[in-house]
């Protein structure tokens, strides 16, 4: 834990970003019949009953101090995905030297997605540019990555349903175009004093 947390602690850095990365399963569903259109004096209506249209995956990252934000869909979470958004990671910043990755403890968090995926040598390659820093077992609200995906939840989903990956990423890009141009990052004040503090030390 503490390493994370002084991780989370450094200033923004160019040459060595913290990058926190987190997943989000999303279930595409329709309505199972048409709503009703807001009008004069009346909401816009929906039926409770839906339709299951399968699921996808939202990456959730986010820089914290830079506010700089990659958060995108893709139809699965399983190792290719990962690689390729460890490949997205590693392109947003060629002039580090290394880049602190934030994350949890999924299987596919390792280096054995990218040699899957771009064979061995280029996948070792990659994942040298990476330093891992796992959160501890049920210690994942320590990500930064899972404030990014709540708030992608509640202001890119809210109540809305969707039915088709090609929304979902659309709309996915749209919200992380809009925070990439607000420069949101996460004003983050767990330290390790205050970790000792809660937890009872020392």
């Amino acid at each position: 834990m503490e390493e994370v947390l002084e991780v989370l602690s450094r200033p923004a850095d160019e040459r060595a970003p913290v990058v926190a990365l987190d997943e989000r399963p999303v279930q595409l569903l329709d309505a199972a019949r048409p709503g009703r259109l807001m009008a004069p004096a009346r909401c816009a209506r929906c039926d409770y009953e839906y339709l299951r249209c399968g699921t996808a995956n939202v990456f959730c990252i986010i820089e914290p101090k830079a506010g700089r934000h990659q958060t995108h869909a893709t139809v699965n979470r399983k190792g290719p995905q990962f690689a390729a958004a460890l490949q997205r990671i590693a392109d947003a910043h060629p002039a580090a030297k290394t880049i602190h990755l934030l994350m949890d403890n999924l299987n596919t968090h390792c280096e054995k997605p990218l040699a899957g995926a771009f064979g061995p040598a280029q996948g070792h390659t990659l994942w040298r540019r990476f330093t891992a820093h796992y959160t501890p077992n049920h210690g994942s609200w320590l990500n930064p990555a899972q404030p990014e995906a709540s708030l992608w939840s509640r202001e890119y989903l809210a109540r809305d349903r969707v039915s088709t990956f090609a929304e979902l990423s659309r709309r996915t890009r749209a919200w992380n175009a809009r925070a990439n141009r607000s420069r949101r990052g996460i004003d983050w004040r767990f330290s390790t004093a205050g970790a000792r503090r809660v937890f009872h030390y020392s």
